[in-house]
């Protein structure tokens, strides 16, 4: 691997790291095109592209996940008995979802992520807040949601919160528990990614060096080791800059970045 994607991992890993702490968004919607974009300039035949780049994105998730699981539970956020009943489902969902995800071909895949990231867009960009309107779903309803969640943040490889965090405060829960919350089902969610999408891979062997079936290895500990360093400080600057602009730029640029990705695949 050259020097220069070893910048491009680490760069990547600084811009997710700071953005997931001062926006609350997890990383994939920045990852996966970059990523795409990334592995097709280094040779990666196309119809394994985008699959590796989920998988990778996912994996990288993982420590940004437990980071953010570890800060909110030291504030007494995290309501444990919601992710208690979500999580299986969430595990199931999303390890059920790599099977589906690996089955779809590359251009299907970039069409569906292309299509959520500008649902989550507009969603970031207008900052339309649900109702709470209801109490606490019933056990099985919260497992099933949790499942809906774990299905679509592994076809576009997200921590889950652009869904959980709208679900649970739709349920009354209070928005800051809510987010502490989803930032706890972030970890197993991305656990049973990384390990789909590493079983898939190793079923759809490849000539690429250095993966773990469809996750880059290299790519995951560069981007881990510094998202790691700059999701705090990205929390920090969340009382100091303007949130609400910036939430309308990003929502431009992941689109932007969505339909890049959507044509270099097609």
């Amino acid at each position: 691997m050259g020097i220069e994607w070893i910048i491009a991992f680490l760069i990547l890993g600084a811009v997710v790291g700071f953005m997931a702490g001062l926006l609350g968004i997890g990383g994939g919607g920045i990852m996966v095109p970059v990523l795409t974009a990334i592995f097709l300039a280094q040779g990666v035949p196309v119809e394994n592209v985008v699959h590796l780049a989920l998988g990778t994105s996912m994996a990288s998730i993982v420590f940004t996940s437990f980071a953010s699981m570890r800060a909110h539970h030291k504030r007494g956020a995290v309501q444990w008995d919601i992710v208690k009943l979500m999580a299986g489902g969430v595990i199931l969902g999303t390890f059920a979802a790599t099977f589906l995800a690996t089955w779809m071909a590359s251009a299907h895949l970039a069409i569906f992520f292309a299509v959520f990231m500008g649902y989550v867009s507009i969603q970031m960009a207008i900052d339309k807040k649900p109702k709470p309107s209801r109490v606490l779903l019933p056990p099985p309803a919260l497992f099933g949601g949790g499942t809906f969640i774990g299905v679509i943040s592994a076809l576009v490889s997200i921590g889950g919160g652009s869904l959980s965090v709208p679900f649970l405060v739709w349920q009354n829960v209070d928005v800051k528990k809510a987010i502490a919350t989803s930032a706890a089902i972030g970890l197993p969610l991305s656990l049973a990614g990384t390990l789909g999408y590493v079983v898939n891979g190793l079923l759809h062997p490849s000539d690429a060096a250095m993966t773990a079936g469809f996750v880059y290895l290299p790519a995951v500990v560069l981007i881990s080791l510094v998202s790691y360093f700059t999701a705090p400080f990205g929390a920090s600057m969340a009382h100091r800059l303007p949130v609400g602009k910036l939430k309308k730029i990003f929502a431009l640029l992941l689109m932007l970045l969505s339909l890049k990705m959507l044509s270099s695949v097609l």
